[in-house]
C-alpha cells in the first residue's frame, strides 16, 4: 500500500485527542500502519531507577498513533495526496489541495 506520509513531513492530526495539532513525523512504523509525531500524543511513564537510568523519574514519550489520523498540510491546511508519474518516469506525491510536490522524488528517473 502506498503510504502518503514519510519521515520529516509535516502533518496535521484530522482525529483523535489531538485533533488539529500539527507535527513532524519522527518515525513511521510500516508493519503497523503507524506514525509517531513530534508533541503529539505524548504519554507519561513512571520509570524505576535503574542501571541504564539511574535517576528514575517520570519519563514523557511520543506514542504512535494510525498512520490514517494524519494528513500532510500544505498552506497551513491538511490536504490529500496524489501519486503522478511524470513524463521522465519519476514518482513524486503531489498536494491534491495546491498541486505543488510534497517532499522529494519516491522514484528518480530512469536514465
Amino acid at each position: 500500500m502506498a503510504r502518503h506520509v514519510r519521515k520529516g513531513d509535516l502533518v496535521v492530526v484530522t482525529s483523535g485527542d489531538s485533533r488539529g495539532q500539527q507535527g513532524k513525523i519522527l518515525r513511521v512504523i510500516p508493519k503497523r500502519e503507524q506514525v509517531v509525531v513530534q508533541g503529539i500524543n505524548v504519554r507519561t511513564k513512571h520509570m524505576k531507577a535503574s542501571q541504564a537510568n539511574p535517576q528514575g523519574g517520570i519519563i514523557h514519550k511520543e506514542m504512535p498513533i494510525h498512520i490514517s489520523n494524519v494528513s500532510p498540510v500544505s498552506d497551513g491546511r491538511a490536504t490529500r495526496v496524489r501519486f503522478e508519474t511524470r513524463a521522465d518516469g519519476s514518482k513524486v506525491r503531489v498536494s491534491a489541495r495546491t498541486g505543488e510536490p510534497i517532499g522529494r522524488e519516491l522514484r528518480t528517473a530512469k536514465a
